[in-house]
């Protein structure tokens, strides 16, 4: 049996997409031939040496519309003369080349959704740029039968308004062995991208009133406005800023961690029915973590408490939360506990099998 080859595009940085590392990996291992295509940025490091094919589209300009229109012209030249029998479009600002290629060569295509694409706060706060990614989705994704989404919340909603019914593939980390170490510097951790709406106008204010310092591994749209909300706090010996830290070195913070932190402002939908990487990071080192009372953290909070869980946002509602968490040691424990009993459900090994089952609708003898 030849091997089938799959490409998947993205418009991310391919060393840092967590989510696009594991889906590679396990559709090679599942003995796929798999090419990812993403982007070069003017600082983006040399790739890291990943089992599957990796290609890097460099791009000079960073953001703004020029961005996506001269990335997907350079996508769609690449695919033109790429051999494939079946080709991905992650999120909707690459499904415009992926839709006009595979109708052009009578192949399947598929749509991985990382969230409302549309009703992110960067998109739904800019009514004409809403308007025409609206146009986009509408054009496109009623036209992909076959696709995936993070969480139940998102399959709800692409059903209500295209009439298409995804698969869920949780953005779950990879299960593997775990010993707890003794945490001496009890610190509180916040990882991912240091953007607008995560909520560290309130979290950094609030470390005023914790004893214990505040680490901030990631960085995005907001940082130079977190790192001076810090300043005008005289806060810089509690938040520190650790900048971009790669996968690899990523665990060596979250398994000393304390407490983590996962807080969004519910400023779009996107980000109201969200479950982020980051939920499910903690779970694994065993780590109780500040989350936002939301959907998808109220479904798996209710069936393993996990976290503690807020209602409203402010710098004393955070600050009371992190400090029952730093001290009552009763408490701790038994979301720690329930982490262990969660990480052992909600694991990419389980993930992994949604993910080939999509794949096996396309290519029935890969599932044999």
């Amino acid at each position: 049996m030849s091997r089938k080859r799959i490409v998947l595009t993205v418009t991310s940085e391919l060393n840092y997409d967590q989510r696009m590392i594991r889906i590679c990996t396990s559709l090679h291992n599942a003995g796929y031939d798999v090419t990812i295509i993403g982007r070069k940025r003017p600082n983006s490091k040399p790739l890291i040496e990943r089992p599957y094919k990796q290609i890097n589209i460099k791009q000079r300009i960073d953001s703004g519309k020029m961005l996506y229109l001269i990335y997907n012209l350079k996508l769609l030249f690449i695919l033109l003369f790429k051999r494939m029998d079946v080709v991905c479009a992650i999120d909707l600002d690459t499904i415009l080349p992926v839709y006009w290629i595979s109708k052009l060569r009578g192949i399947p295509r598929v749509y991985d959704a990382h969230e409302l694409f549309c009703e992110i706060e960067e998109i739904a706060s800019r009514p004409k740029i809403q308007k025409m990614w609206y146009a986009i989705e509408r054009h496109t994704v009623p036209n992909f039968k076959y696709g995936y989404t993070v969480n139940k919340s998102y399959v709800d909603e692409y059903r209500r308004m295209y009439g298409i019914d995804y698969a869920i593939v949780r953005n779950a980390t990879i299960l593997k062995p775990l010993t707890i170490p003794e945490k001496k510097e009890r610190y509180i951790l916040y990882q991912g991208a240091v953007n607008h709406g995560r909520c560290f106008e309130q979290l950094i204010p609030a470390m005023a009133q914790v004893d214990a310092k505040l680490i901030i591994c990631g960085e995005g749209n907001f940082y130079a406005e977190a790192q001076q909300i810090a300043k005008q706090h005289g806060l810089e010996h509690k938040v520190i800023f650790k900048g971009y830290v790669p996968p690899h070195d990523l665990p060596k913070y979250t398994i000393e961690a304390y407490v983590g932190i996962t807080l969004f402002v519910a400023t779009s939908l996107s980000n109201e029915l969200s479950l982020a990487n980051r939920f499910f990071d903690y779970m694994h080192h065993g780590v109780p973590q500040l989350a936002a009372r939301y959907p998808e953290y109220e479904n798996i909070n209710s069936e393993y408490e996990i976290a503690t869980l807020l209602s409203e946002i402010t710098p004393d509602t955070i600050a009371i939360a992190l400090n029952k968490l730093l001290n009552d040691t009763e408490y701790y424990n038994k979301l720690q506990q329930n982490c262990l009993k969660a990480r052992e459900v909600y694991c990419w090994q389980e993930e992994e099998k949604r993910l080939l089952a999509v794949y096996e609708r396309l290519f029935p003898e890969y599932g044999k």
